[in-house]
Parts: C-alpha cells; sequence; structure tokens
C-alpha cells in the first residue's frame, strides 16, 4: 500500500511538472508567434521603404535628367546670346529700329535665362535635400533593421533551446508515465492476488475455527471423562509431565535476538573501521613508514590491530548462531541457551585483545605527545584519550563478565537463578550505558584532536582524510552504543522475566527440553503419518487432457480476469437497475391502491345519486392533475428514480416516504457491511506489509553486512596479491643472483681445466725432456 501511495504522489507530481512546462511551452509559442507577427510587419515596412527610396532615386534621376536639359538650353541660349551681341555690333551702323528690336530680343533672352537660373537652382536645392533625407532614412532604416535581425537570430537560439529543452522533458515525462503505469498495472495485479488470497486465507481461517472449536470441545469432553486425578501435587509425579511452551514468548525472544543481532553486528563493523584506521594511522603519524621507519612499538601495535578481525568476526558468527537456535517449537531460557556459551568465549577473546593492545596504544599516543610539532593542547587531548581508552577497556572487562556469567550453567533453585539473573541483567544494562558515554567522550576528545592537528603546518592529506575516518567511524561506534543501551533498557522486563518453562512449575534443565522437543517432534511425525490419506492414483491419459486443460486455462486466465471484471460491472449496474424498477413498481402499487380507492369511492356516489362532476376535454384536463409540475429525477447510489408529483393527500406522502425510508436504511445496512469487511481486509493488508517491511529491513542489513564482508574479502585479496607479487619478484631476483653466479662458477671451473690440461701437458714435455737427457 506504501508503494502504491508513492507511485501516485510521483505520478501527481510527474503531472503538475508536466501541465506547468505545457503552459510555459504555450507561453514561449506565443512569444514566437509574437516575434515572427513583428519580423513581418518589420520586413514589409522595409519594402514599402525600399519603394519609396526607389521612388525617390527615379525622381532624382529625372531632375537630373531634366537639368542636364536645362543646362544644354542654357549652352544655346548662351551662343544664341552671344551670336546676337555680335550681329548687334555689326548692325550698329544701321538705324534705330534693329537696335530696339535686338535689345528688345535680349531683355526676352535675358529673362528667360535668369528664370531658368532660379528654377535650376531651386532644383538642386531640392535635390540635395531629398538627397540627404535619403541617406538619413536609409541608415536609420538600415540599423534598425540590424537590431531586429540579431533580435529575431537571439529569440530563434533561446526558441530553439527551449524546445530541445522542452521536447526532452516531454519525452522524459512520457517515459516515467509509461514506467508508471506499468508499476500501476503490476500493483493492481498484485493487489488482485492478494485479494484473491486474502478470501482463500478467511476461509482456511473459518475452517480451522470450526475445527478447533470441535477438536476443543472433544479434548474439553475427553479431559473432564478420561483424567482420574490431579498429578501436580506430587513433584515425582509432576517432573514425569510434559511441560507448558510459551509460544508468544518464543515469538518475542526470537525478535529480541534478531535486533540484538543487527545492533551487534553495527558494533562489529565500527569497531572493525576503528582497528584498521587506527593501524593506518600509525604508519602516517608521527612518522610515515613510506619515508622513514617507524618505532618498534608503534610497528608491534599495527601488527597487533592487523589480527582484529579474527576476535570481532567470531562475535557476530555466535550471535548469529544463537538466533538461529531460537525458533518457535524450541524452548529458549538462559539453561537451554548453549550458544550462548560460543558467545562469551568470543566476547572474553576480543577483551583479552583489547587488554593486551592498551599498553601498546598509550605508549603510541606518548610518542605522539613527544613528537617535535607537539603542543600543550594537543599533549593534553592525548592524556585525555589515555584516560578515555582505559575506560573504554575497563567498560569491555565488565561486559565479559556480566556475560560469562549469564552463560555460566545453572546450579541453583528456581528462584535463586531468576534473582541472580535479574541482578546481572540490571547491571549488564547500567554497563552499556557506561559503554556509551566512554564512546562518546572518546569521539570528542579525538574530534578536538583532529581539529587541533588540522592546524599544524606539517600536517598531510593522508592524515587529514585518515582523521576524519576515524571520527566517523567513532561516530558509527557512539550510535551503535546508545542504539544498544536503548535496546536493552527497553527490553529489561522481558530479559529478566521469567519465561515460565517447566512441567507446571517445576524446574527445567537442558536435558530435559531436548527430550521434551525431541518427543514433540515424534508424535507430530506419528500424528501427521496417522492422519496422511493417500490421494488416489489418476490414469495416464486423463492426467495428459488435464494438462492441456490446465496449460489452456493458465493461457487464457487474462482474458477471463477481464471477463469477470466486466461481469461485475455489468452486475453491479443491473443491480442498481433493479433497485430502481423495483422502487418504481412499489410507488406504482401505491398509485393503484389509491386509484381503486377513489373508483370504489366514485361508485358509491354514484350508486347513492350524487353524480360526480365531470369535465369535458374542451374543458380542460383533469383538476387533480393540472397543476402538476414537471417530472422530477432523483440520482443516488442505487439509480436514478423518476418521480411524478400530483396533488396527493397526506397518508399518500407518508406511506410513500416510509418505503423509500426503508429502502435506503436496508441499502444503508448493506453498504456498511461491506464498509467493514473492506476494513478488516485493509487491516490485514497493513499487517502483511508491515511483516514485509521488516523482512525488507532484515534483508537490507544483512545485504550490508555481506557488503562489508565482501570489502574485507576483497581488502585481503589484494594484500595477498600484494604479498605474492614481492615474493614472486624476490625469488626472480634470487634466481637471477644464483643463475649468475653458476655463469662465474662455470668461467672459473673452464678457466681450472684449462690450467690443469696446460700444467699437464707441461708435465708430460718435461719428462720427456729428461728421459731424453
Amino acid at each position: 500500500m506504501a508503494n502504491v501511495t508513492d507511485l501516485q504522489s510521483k505520478y501527481s507530481k510527474l503531472a503538475q511538472e508536466y501541465s506547468k512546462l505545457r503552459a510555459q511551452n504555450q507561453v514561449l509559442k506565443k512569444a514566437v508567434v509574437d516575434e515572427q507577427t513583428a519580423s513581418c510587419s518589420l520586413k514589409d515596412e522595409l519594402k514599402q521603404k525600399e519603394q519609396s527610396l526607389r521612388k525617390v532615386e527615379q525622381e532624382m534621376d529625372s531632375l537630373s535628367f531634366r537639368n542636364q536639359q536645362l543646362t544644354k538650353r542654357v549652352e544655346l541660349l548662351q551662343e544664341e546670346l552671344l551670336l546676337s551681341e555680335s550681329k548687334s555690333k555689326k548692325s550698329k551702323n544701321k538705324g534705330d529700329s534693329p537696335s530696339q528690336v535686338s535689345l528688345q530680343t535680349q531683355s526676352v533672352f535675358d529673362e528667360d535665362l535668369q528664370k531658368k537660373i532660379q528654377e535650376n537652382e531651386r532644383l538642386h536645392i531640392q535635390f540635395h535635400e531629398a538627397d540627404e533625407q535619403f541617406r538619413r532614412q536609409e541608415a536609420q532604416l538600415r540599423v534598425r533593421l540590424d537590431q531586429l535581425e540579431k533580435e529575431s537570430e537571439q529569440h530563434q537560439a533561446v526558441v530553439d533551446a527551449l524546445n530541445r529543452k522542452y521536447t526532452d522533458a516531454i519525452e522524459k515525462l512520457q517515459n516515467d508515465k509509461a514506467l508508471l503505469e506499468v508499476n500501476a498495472q503490476t500493483l493492481e495485479r498484485e493487489a488482485k492476488d492478494c485479494r484473491i488470497r486474502t478470501e482463500e486465507c478467511q476461509q482456511q481461517l473459518r475452517k480451522y475455527q470450526s475445527e478447533v472449536s470441535s477438536q476443543l470441545k472433544h479434548s474439553s469432553s475427553v479431559i473432564q471423562e478420561k483424567v482420574p486425578f490431579n498429578d501436580t501435587q506430587l513433584s515425582d509425579y509432576n517432573s514425569l509431565n510434559v511441560p507448558l511452551h510459551n509460544r508468544r514468548h518464543q515469538l518475542k525472544a526470537r525478535d529480541v535476538a534478531a535486533q540484538a543481532l543487527g545492533f551487534v553486528q553495527s558494533l562489529v563493523s565500527a569497531l572493525l573501521n576503528l582497528h584498521s584506521y587506527t593501524e593506518q594511522r600509525v604508519h602516517i603519524y608521527p612518522l610515515d613508514s613510506s619515508i622513514e621507519a617507524i618505532s618498534p612499538v608503534n610497528l608491534k601495535f599495527s601488527q597487533y590491530l592487523h589480527e582484529n578481525a579474527s576476535y570481532l568476526r567470531p562475535l557476530e558468527e555466535d550471535l548469529l548462531q544463537l538466533h538461529h537456535s531460537i525458533t518457535e517449537d524450541s524452548i529458549t531460557a538462559l539453561e537451554t541457551l548453549v550458544k550462548l556459551q560460543d558467545f562469551s568465549r568470543s566476547f572474553s577473546s576480543y577483551s583479552s585483545f583489547l587488554q593486551k593492545i592498551l599498553p601498546y596504544q598509550l605508549q603510541s599516543l606518548e610518542e605522539d605527545c613527544e613528537a617535535s610539532l607537539c603542543t600543550a593542547a594537543l599533549a593534553s587531548k592525548n592524556r585525555q584519550l589515555q584516560k578515555d581508552m582505559k575506560k573504554l577497556t575497563a567498560v569491555f572487562q565488565k561486559l565479559k563478565s556480566y556475560v560469562a556469567l549469564l552463560a555460566l550453567p545453572s546450579v541453583c533453585s528456581d528462584a535463586m537463578c531468576q534473582s541472580s539473573a535479574n541482578a546481572v541483567f540490571t547491571q549488564m544494562s547500567a554497563c552499556l550505558h557506561g559503554l556509551h558515554d566512554a564512546a562518546t567522550e572518546l569521539s570528542q576528545h579525538y574530534s578536538q584532536k583532529a581539529s587541533l592537528e588540522q592546524g599544524l603546518p606539517t600536517v598531510t592529506q593522508k592524515l587529514c582524510t585518515t582523521n576524519e575516518c576515524l571520527l566517523s567511524s567513532l561516530a558509527s561506534l557512539t550510535n551503535s552504543c546508545g542504539k544498544m543501551a536503548t535496546f536493552f533498557s527497553n527490553n529489561l522486563d522481558f530479559l529478566a522475566s521469567c519465561p515460565g518453562y517447566g512441567p507446571r512449575g517445576g524446574f527445567l534443565n537442558p536435558q530435559q527440553a531436548d527430550s521434551v522437543m525431541e518427543n514433540k517432534r515424534r508424535a507430530a511425525t506419528y500424528m501427521s503419518t496417522i492422519r496422511k490419506v493417500q490421494s488416489e492414483s489418476v490414469p495416464y491419459r486423463e492426467a495428459l487432457a488435464n494438462r492441456h486443460v490446465l496449460t489452456s486455462s493458465t493461457e487464457s486466465r487474462e482474458g477471463l480476469m477481464q471477463q469477470v471484471a466486466q461481469s461485475q460491472e455489468k452486475i453491479s449496474r443491473l443491480e442498481q437497475e433493479k433497485e430502481h424498477w423495483l422502487l418504481e413498481a412499489q410507488l406504482g402499487q401505491v398509485r393503484l391502491q389509491k386509484e381503486i380507492q377513489r373508483i370504489a369511492q366514485l361508485e358509491a356516489q354514484i350508486t347513492t345519486g350524487h353524480p360526480p362532476e365531470t369535465h369535458s376535454a374542451a374543458d380542460g384536463p383533469d383538476p387533480m392533475c393540472a397543476d402538476a409540475p414537471e417530472p422530477l429525477q432523483d440520482t443516488s447510489v442505487i439509480g436514478m428514480l423518476t418521480i411524478t408529483p400530483c396533488s396527493e393527500s397526506a397518508a399518500d406522502q407518508e406511506s410513500r416516504e416510509h418505503l423509500i425510508k426503508h429502502h435506503y436504511m436496508s441499502r444503508v445496512s448493506e453498504i456498511t457491511a461491506q464498509l467493514q469487511m473492506c476494513d478488516s481486509k485493509a487491516v490485514h493488508f497493513h499487517a502483511e506489509c508491515r511483516a514485509v517491511a521488516k523482512r525488507l529491513a532484515m534483508a537490507e542489513k544483512s545485504r550490508e553486512t555481506l557488503t562489508e564482508e565482501l570489502k574485507v574479502a576483497h581488502q585481503n585479496i589484494t594484500r595477498l596479491q600484494d604479498e605474492l607479487s614481492t615474493t614472486k619478484r624476490s625469488y626472480e631476483d634470487q634466481l637471477s643472483m644464483m643463475s649468475d653466479h653458476l655463469c662465474s662458477m662455470n668461467d672459473t671451473l673452464s678457466k681450472q681445466r684449462d690450467e690443469i690440461d696446460s700444467l699437464k701437458l707441461a708435465s708430460k714435455g718435461n719428462s720427456k725432456k729428461n728421459k731424453s737427457r
């Protein structure tokens, strides 16, 4: 159920994010459309400006052409003027009339020339102004066009990026939606299976309840009829009885052992990390083993610390064996816990290990104080750490004594053993609280020491990392010790209480417990053998036919489940319609009875001579239903009811209301019964989910422990590989040296042989010379 709610919450969050992204996408699309419309309008405006520019250029061309014509006209006029002037000079000697004519023509030409010059000047000014205005407008439009192009490019880039982003987000959301739909379908199928299983379990529970009740009646009758005397008065006879078995106490003991196992596993992992990182720090500070040799005390201390796993792992393994020995059918008490002695021996060996490494640890802290860069504050912290280590070791010694006392076999009476066990458990709880206090003080002082060492000038990154790892291991140690002390305090009443095992108040020893459990197993086996019914054999061909039927039915299971769901929906809808029509039929019966009564009254009036008032069709409708309102529709859980109100009497209304009330009350009682059934199923599902969650937590814890063990195994493998490589290298060096030595020996041997041969030859030559003489 929790997974379904988590999936629904995740799916709702994804739907909200998807709706937000869709809204943002719509806004961005609108902004893009607005920008596109603005760019289109600017392009249209640019086209209009270009058209006006072309018009102005055409006007300028026409003006320049006109100007050229006017200049040519002015040149022609000037030439004509010169010709006229020359002619006038030649015709000066002539009469006055031609001169006057020439003067008049010259004045006309001068006026015309003056007008043309003014017009030309005016056209030049207009052309210059139009040209300047055109250039300014062109520059402004070009700047505006560049800005708009840049803005459009930026907007297009933003739009492209957002489109990519939102497409990726939409794809991711669609994938998540598909996954969630698949998970929802799987959860629905699991829920259907769980419902089917719960129905089967309920049927089995009813069956078992009936069987148990019948067996109880039979057993009570047998006890009343067959038990002739009470054998609990004499201790000799009482010791022969089968002891009582407290199954609830067994389940509680197993649960407590599982919790204790988890706490001890976390404590063991914290101590392993603490010893390993302490060994690493010894090789780093105050002297780095990679540069120079460390002191003999630290060397011996690191060798002892390297053996911590051989003392800590048996603690976890022995407690795991102790947890496995506590089963539902066993008898658990301090006298029957044989595996507790193994755990006590392992704890005693680890406490001895702490006693062994304590002097070396104190001496190592003394060497830290004697370092050249050790300040007074750092030396005081080292002394506090020495006190904390002594206190921690003393607390472990106390715990060793209490665990050994609990593991000792009892030789006293039941009451005395119970009182001594109560005292030991109480002292052990106080000792666990003292262990938590000692671990807390050690963690605080070491954190202060690490902060002081971090301020030293010669501190290395390796030392800082090691200090951080040590602080984390001390924090986990403090946390696990606190949880263990709280757990022990909370379960102190259960641990100190007597389980009540024994033959009606008698004392039970381990041998009796073993014999009782063995006899119980034999009796259960015998009874199951007696009650076992041999199954009838099935012919081979019939088995093959049944197999084909089973395979075909399993293949069509999903289709049949869908058909069942559709059929259930159809049945519920038909039931609603059935209830609706039943109500309609009841109302129709009421109306029929009223009509019958009204007809009887009319007949009585007719027989007595008082005719009833009649109304023809032309006069109008019946006054009983003349003012009848429109039909009403009432929709509820059971369906839709059509009500046609009419002027009825108060008694009819009361009877109709009584029928409706009775119908709805019966429906409410049915729905209440269904709701109670659903609540019981929900409680059962909740209990199953809690049990599954506990199993999941235990599996997670076991997975963590297995990962830790895997890490340790990998570390051991790497260490062994390094040792193998160093050994191989040393052997290769030795082999090469031996081969070189062998070669030199062969050379010397050959030289000696040559010298011997030469000496032999020389001696032979001398002997021949002597003989010849």
